[in-house]
């Protein structure tokens, strides 16, 4: 390395070149983002996702290589910011359901919106397998102290706290967040108190 590679100033304009680097990336995957929360994966084009950006889509090819990279690199982040977003706090059910309910709140529309798209687009339909498994993973973590691992215990929660169980409840009942929890939460205890043997349904 040169000396005048090293020096204070030099790498102070490196640092700076790859911090502007990193928030052209972080902007470009959020219009992505923003993008298919309320439009078909198909009908978005490199061309919408620079204009939101404020970039070229010469910057975008250069940061991802394809749209399919760009996809794949939002898919990542979007998928890590749910992952905290849903994190369940331990051993209280009803605050999980809450914590559901917000996540569904947040994403509920463009969730079934992607869901709406699984069987004609593939990228749609890779984002929602995951989608799936990462929920029936979050409701074996959370009711693992009544369902021990019980594949049909889980398939019972998985329905009675999904996506759709909230689509019916907030957007085809028109029922208040409140409500809509508060359903979701009888639903689950409906199906625990079955499981204990407490409840012949």
């Amino acid at each position: 390395m040169t000396e005048e590679a090293s020096t204070p100033s030099r790498r102070y304009t490196m640092r700076a070149r790859a911090r502007a680097v990193e928030r052209t990336r972080e902007r470009i995957i959020e219009a992505t983002a923003n993008a298919a929360a309320t439009r078909r994966l198909a009908l978005i084009t490199l061309e919408d996702i620079a204009e939101s950006a404020g970039v070229s889509v010469q910057t975008i090819l250069r940061q991802f290589g394809s749209r399919a990279g760009l996809l794949e690199a939002t898919t990542r982040h979007v998928r890590e910011a749910v992952t905290k977003e849903r994190r369940p706090p331990a051993n209280d059910v009803g605050q999980a359901i809450r914590v559901l309910v917000d996540h569904y709140e947040a994403r509920g529309d463009a969730v079934l919106l992607l869901l709406s798209q699984e069987n004609d687009d593939p990228h749609a339909r890779a984002i929602v397998t995951v989608g799936k498994r990462v929920h029936r993973a979050w409701v074996a973590e959370v009711f693992d102290q009544f369902v021990h691992g019980d594949e049909r215990s889980i398939d019972l929660l998985v329905v009675v706290t999904d996506v759709y169980t909230w689509k019916l409840l907030r957007r085809d009942r028109r029922l208040s967040r409140a409500q809509t929890e508060q359903r979701m939460k009888d639903l689950v205890a409906a199906v625990l108190a079955s499981l204990n043997g407490s409840t012949d349904v």
